[in-house]
């Protein structure tokens, strides 16, 4: 909590969409936070801001953070945007919390890791999965080896976004907002490296188009990992039969499974856990009222506080190497990349390989460069030199 001796956190917003609009709720009635100035190119919104608070209106990104004295940006504009945005804000010396996904471009991506990490600068993207109760009581329960080793997960996102043609908005171009793959899709991807790690190699992946002319809308993967494990993630914002969305992780190990969604976790044990008394063999069920600690502000989910907590408590502490930071997130959009160009080379094989028949991209040859993505990947959570030299094609 801030007291006299420390002020509370400014911080501005970038984008006052759907998510920025829910941001700015809820970095207003956060007690560390102040939000200072917002940003938007749509006027008759920032003449009602302007209007009604004292908040700083602009409709120059660049303007803003030459003229507010700031500590923090909160990016949420279209996902083109970003790279750019965040590249501003960290040479102003800024904190950044990004919504994801964090960077189209895997390699600029990569060298805004590296500047991030130069900078010591506090980052943050918003994968807000890894604040719900349940996906967080399943990553410990991973921690004490509660199902054993495991040697299969599977992660399933659907919902209803897109589910008529209609013209092209920023989220359904690929190259505004990155389609399903991008919108959906990485939110299975990060829930899968926050609960197993990012895998090794893809292959059969699949992109498909239900109404959207230029993007996908349903997306398809086999993941392997260096351990011998597999993964399946699935994908569909074309699917209303699920009012909003839903994100279910299946994992399977020596010792049991589990099965998690934002309402209730499943575990079943074959035997019992010395480090968990309180699991017994057989199924177990857990429920988010339960695995859900208290936020001082609801909006959409406590998931979505509860990750502006976490932004506002590392600046706080200084925590840069936090485990939602921008090159968790770059992590994500690698594998997204891999998928997208192990789609393409199975499109590209012709109609007699059959969908998804391509063959494997994994990180070590992908884009024909040998080494190159497996070094990228592993620098990612190293130094900022490891990665420039990563990008280079240095050994």
């Amino acid at each position: 909590m801030h007291t006299p001796d420390t002020p509370r956190i400014r911080i501005a917003i970038a984008g006052l969409g759907k998510m920025g609009l829910s941001h700015q709720a809820i970095v207003n009635a956060h007690p560390d936070l102040e939000l200072v100035a917002v940003c938007d190119p749509a006027t008759w919104l920032l003449d009602i801001i302007g209007r009604y608070t004292k908040v700083a209106t602009y409709s120059d990104y660049a303007r803003m953070l030459e003229r507010e004295r700031l500590d923090a940006v909160l990016v949420a504009t279209p996902s083109r945007l970003h790279a750019r945005m965040v590249r501003a804000a960290l040479e102003h010396g800024l904190d950044v919390f990004c919504e994801k996904p964090f960077c189209l471009d895997v390699e600029e991506g990569a060298r805004l890791v590296a500047l991030a990490a130069e900078r010591g600068a506090v980052t943050q993207v918003g994968y807000h999965n890894r604040f719900l109760g349940t996906f967080e009581e399943a990553r410990r329960l991973l921690d004490v080896d509660a199902i054993g080793r495991v040697h299969h997960a599977r992660v399933d996102c659907y919902g209803p976004v897109v589910l008529r043609p209609k013209g092209v908005t920023w989220r359904s171009s690929r190259n505004e907002g990155g389609g399903c793959l991008y919108d959906y899709a990485c939110h299975g991807i990060d829930l899968l490296n926050f609960t197993v790690g990012a895998p090794s190699g893809v292959s059969g992946s699949i992109l498909s188009s239900v109404f959207s002319a230029s993007a996908d809308d349903e997306v398809y993967a086999n993941l392997a990992y260096a351990d011998g494990k597999t993964a399946q993630l699935s994908a569909n914002w074309s699917d209303d039969s699920h009012r909003k969305m839903s994100t279910t992780l299946v994992l399977w190990g020596t010792n049991g499974k589990i099965e998690a969604s934002r309402q209730e976790l499943h575990i079943h044990l074959r035997a019992p856990v010395a480090a968990r008394p309180d699991l017994a063999p057989g199924w177990n069920v857990r429920y988010t009222t339960e695995l859900t600690r208290p936020v001082w502000f609801y909006l959409r989910g406590e998931e979505y506080s509860a990750q502006i907590d976490y932004f506002a408590e590392s600046i706080r502490q200084r925590r840069v190497d936090s485990h939602c930071s921008l090159a968790a997130g770059m992590t994500a959009d690698i594998v997204a990349d891999m998928i997208w160009r192990d789609a393409a080379s199975a499109a590209g094989a012709g109609a007699g390989a059959g969908a998804g028949a391509g063959a494997a991209t994994d990180l070590v040859t992908a884009r024909g460069v040998p080494g190159r993505w497996g070094r990228l990947r592993d620098a990612v959570l190293s130094s900022p030199e490891t990665i420039m030299k990563a990008l280079k094609g240095s050994p």
